[in-house]
């Protein structure tokens, strides 16, 4: 939920900057909406896996014993 919520703030903020980025890309519109969404995708999929790998890894930890070392 983080992640789509910094991801929709992000493309909203690179929308309100394209004239300043204007001049800094060469080849690309700044309202290419095709790079804006590959953008947006790659970065929520980077999210995903990012979150998912300490999220296993914590669901196989016993509770009990989470809670004993706490």
């Amino acid at each position: 939920m983080l992640a789509l919520l910094g991801t929709v703030l992000g493309c909203a903020a690179a929308l309100a900057v394209t004239r300043y980025i204007q001049a800094l890309l060469f080849g690309v519109n700044a309202t290419d909406p095709l790079t804006l969404i590959a953008v947006a995708v790659l970065l929520v999929a980077v999210a995903v896996i990012a979150s998912y790998i300490p999220a296993r890894r914590a669901s196989k930890v016993e509770p009990m014993v989470a809670l004993r070392y706490e």
